[in-house]
């Protein structure tokens, strides 16, 4: 082959990895979502007339770039959802935590309203290790954990303020993290619903060619 053979060539792969290039960067985000939900996840879009929708991109985009399209976009959507999951997890936790730490206060400002000095209790020592302990509610304070291995001294009343405003707003977090969770797990199946349309199509198309020129 001469050298001009080869710069031709070299010439066509490249004119055609640019429009590959302009086609794929033509497939935006927007191009293949439809909406977001309250917090800004974006809703995937449904193709309903594939190939409507592929010759919608200048250049009409190829099968191969809509399914990768979305193919990225079921990725992206598998990864927050592990996030989400994670959260719902850690809000399981926590919340049983602070319901248990308000009616632990709660049950020692009764005990003082009602003239008593002390309560006994059992406290956890180990995952099933206890021991007893005389806990003295004349004081009417306690000591709550903030986190970052900081303690701080409140009232009966304080605490209570405290934790049920925390209680209040990891409840509505958990709430949102939830819908989130099973909004972003309804945007994979639609994600994994494009793409088995998208490459069934392709087949589809690729068989009737086929047919076509044979006869």
């Amino acid at each position: 082959m001469s050298s001009e053979s080869k710069l031709a060539t070299a010439e066509t792969g490249d004119d055609r990895q640019g429009v590959a290039e302009e086609a794929l960067s033509n497939i935006s985000l927007d191009s293949i979502t439809e909406g977001k939900n309250e917090r800004g996840i974006p809703a995937t879009k449904f193709v309903d007339d594939i190939e409507l929708f592929a010759a919608s991109f200048t250049p009409p985009a190829s099968p191969e770039l809509l399914i990768g399209a979305y193919s990225d976009l079921f990725s992206k959507f598998k990864a927050y959802e592990q996030q989400l999951a994670s959260k719902c997890a850690t809000y399981k936790e926590k919340l049983p935590e602070i319901e248990k730490s308000i009616k632990v206060v709660r049950n020692l400002k009764e005990k003082k309203e009602a003239g008593e000095s002390g309560v006994a209790a059992r406290y956890n020592l180990a995952d099933t290790i206890y021991s007893k302990a005389e806990v003295d509610c004349s004081q009417g304070i306690v000591n709550l954990w903030l986190g970052a291995n900081v303690m701080l001294e409140y009232t009966y009343d304080e605490a209570l303020e405290l934790l049920t405003t925390k209680q209040g707003v990891a409840k509505k977090d958990y709430k949102e993290v939830t819908e989130d969770l099973t909004f972003t797990r309804n945007q994979i199946i639609t994600s994994e619903v494009n793409i088995s349309r998208i490459y069934n199509w392709d087949i589809r198309r690729k068989r009737e060619s086929k047919l076509a020129g044979s006869s």
